[in-house]
């Protein structure tokens, strides 16, 4: 029973899934069919289903029937209709076809001309792209020209800027064409070239500057010159109801000045010859004869190359090199003697400081070589004066100065400062109590202290500095030159008694005047004696020690005169009568000291007088005793 049932379920579940593959076959695609199929013969139910199948098919064909039945005078009737439009096609086919047949050859001319076109089309478009690339690639090839252009007329700065724009702004627009590839390769190249064609720039400059330095040189020192004089002019002229001199006065007033201490050069065309300017022109300066463009031309070059510091290096290096040769000094400087020669020396050089300081170069160490140099002016100024005063000394007759007018009167005191109120009412002719020496050892004093003030002039020292500077070296003159001559003098073998007694008083006199060479200092120099800093004159100490070296000299000459009578002295020893007559030797020898005496009479009243007085009577003791004992024998 239960059998039954389960069989009569599974026969329902079977014809509702025929029934179901069945709708699927008429509603789905013919192409889609298949896996439906395989699952109706894979199942067991393969017969019962054909059934249904041939089943659903009759009823199929029997609908059809009907439908063909219910819709045939229609469908006669179509058939009819569409062998009528059959006719009318083939009509129609054959219209097309000569239509179409007229039209291929009407269009032939059409179709070649469409292909022209065609044609056309393609080139004009090729030519838009080349075009396009042209004008790309033109900036590159005005760019590169340009830079040729620049090479060649040697503007190398503005070829080196046209350059850089080359290489990183329009290179890389068109990097993948081989022209520009060729280009790359050779922008090193060109910048060695620039390198080395502004290098060769600097060396040519240098070689020219080398050659016209001296009139660089020349110029730049006369303008300074001239500038200097000028400024002395302006300061030295009344402030007013004075005529304002204009410059070119002034350079043409010291003309002859600046010629004496500037040599002149040859004439060449790469220097501007300033004699040659037309006189209503302003005088180019030395800088504008200099044309530096080659130098920053090449600094820029280097420095935008990266390599700023080898052109610094070797423009310092080879500048150092011209320096040193154009200031080599002359192998036998450090043996100068001529003061004169130094004083140039000076001159020169200040005038070379005062050049490279207008063109804002310090000079400080140019004024300490000066200072240096001023030492050695002083040694070769005590070194000539030595031989001035020896000349003086030598030529000296060491007489007094006889003067027999008012004339040659006021001419000896206009030489030397002496008063004497005695003298001047004697009548003519008569004499002053010095020799001529010390009216010139005087006026060489004077002489040395001016040689000394010229070496400080436009040294930029303050009046205490230069009075301090001319006091040292006159006390030089004075404690070591000048009285090393008078020792020598006096120390002579032949120098006679009444020399010694001149050269006392005259070294009298010049003692005196030595507060008259202080007054004379202190007026060129406006620095007072009172001031705390300021030097003494050694002068007195000096005629003092030249005073008492005579006086020794004196003194030892007469003892040794004194001792050459006695020691001459020839006696008759056998005699028995003296008499009252002295013995021949001892009137020679009081003759002797009676004309030694008249010379002393010329001595001022001092101490040394009454020395030589004292010593004399001394003298005449000593013979007087000798006499007496040697007649008591």
């Amino acid at each position: 029973m239960e059998r039954g049932k389960m069989a009569e379920a599974e026969s329902l579940e079977t014809a509702a899934e025929h029934e179901r593959i069945l709708r699927e076959i008429e509603s789905t695609d013919t192409a889609c069919i298949g896996p439906t199929l395989r699952s109706v013969y894979d199942g067991e139910e393969h017969g019962r289903f054909m059934e249904k199948l041939e089943t659903r098919i009759r009823n199929h064909d029997r609908e059809i029937e009907k439908m063909c039945n219910f819709h045939y005078q229609g469908f006669v009737d179509s058939i009819t209709e569409l062998l009528k439009v059959r006719g009318e096609a083939q009509k129609l086919k054959n219209q097309v076809t000569d239509t179409n047949r007229k039209l291929q050859h009407e269009g032939k001319e059409l179709v070649i001309a469409m292909e022209e076109l065609k044609q056309c089309r393609l080139q004009q478009r090729n030519i838009s792209a080349t075009v396009d690339k042209l004008m790309l690639c033109l900036p590159v090839l005005e760019m590169y020209s340009k830079l040729r252009d620049q090479m060649k007329t040697k503007r190398h700065y503005p070829a080196l800027k046209t350059l850089e724009h080359l290489e990183h702004t329009y290179l890389p627009q068109v990097s993948h064409y081989r022209f520009c590839k060729v280009m790359v390769d050779n922008i090193p190249k060109l910048r060695e070239e620039i390198k080395d064609v502004s290098m060769s720039d600097l060396k040519d400059f240098l070689e020219s500057i080398r050659k016209h330095s001296d009139k660089i040189g020349e110029t730049a020192m006369k303008q300074a010159q001239q500038q200097r004089n000028l400024d002395n002019i302006i300061l030295q002229q009344p402030r007013i109801g004075s005529k304002r001199k204009s410059k070119k006065d002034a350079y043409t007033i010291f003309d002859a000045e600046i010629e004496s201490t500037s040599p002149k050069s040859e004439q060449d065309s790469g220097i501007l010859d300033v004699e040659d300017e037309e006189d209503d022109e302003e005088v180019p300066g030395a800088q504008d004869l200099v044309d530096f463009s080659p130098v920053y031309r090449c600094l820029h070059i280097y420095s935008v190359l990266g390599a700023r510091e080898t052109f610094e290096n070797y423009y310092r290096k080879q500048r150092r090199k011209q320096a040193r040769l154009v200031l080599q000094p002359p192998s036998n400087m450090s043996y100068c003697s001529d003061p004169n020669l130094v004083l140039d020396l000076k001159n020169l050089i200040v005038l070379f400081a005062d050049t490279l300081q207008v063109y804002g170069f310090p000079v400080n160490q140019l004024f300490d070589m000066l200072l240096e140099i001023r030492d050695q002016y002083s040694e070769t100024l005590l070194k000539k004066w030595s031989g001035i005063f020896r000349n003086i000394l030598d030529s000296d007759n060491y007489s007094p100065i006889p003067v027999t007018s008012e004339e040659m009167y006021k001419k000896v005191i206009g030489q030397f400062p002496f008063q004497d109120s005695e003298l001047e009412k004697q009548p003519f002719p008569k004499k002053f109590p010095f020799s001529e020496f010390v009216p010139k050892v005087y006026n060489q004093i004077k002489e040395f202290i001016y040689a000394c003030l010229k070496f400080s002039e436009d040294l930029h020292l303050s009046s205490t500095e230069v009075d301090d500077m001319i006091r040292k070296s006159t006390n030089l003159l004075l404690t070591r030159t000048l009285s090393n001559s008078l020792q020598n003098v006096i120390k002579r073998k032949n120098i006679g008694l009444t020399e010694l007694v001149q050269i006392i008083i005259n070294t009298t006199h010049l003692e005196k005047s030595c507060k008259y060479l202080e007054e004379f200092i202190t007026n060129i120099t406006n620095v007072l004696p009172e001031t705390v800093h300021t030097t003494k004159l050694y002068g007195t100490t000096t005629f003092k020690d030249a005073r008492h070296a005579a006086e020794e000299e004196i003194y030892t000459n007469l003892n040794q005169k004194i001792d050459q009578f006695l020691q001459l002295a020839d006696y008759d020893w056998m005699t028995g009568d003296l008499g009252n007559k002295a013995s021949d030797y001892l009137v020679d020898l009081i003759a002797f000291l009676r004309s030694t005496f008249a010379v002393f009479t010329h001595l001022p009243v001092s101490d040394s007088f009454f020395y030589f007085v004292c010593h004399i009577q001394e003298c005449f003791l000593k013979i007087k005793v000798g006499e007496r004992y040697l007649f008591l024998l």
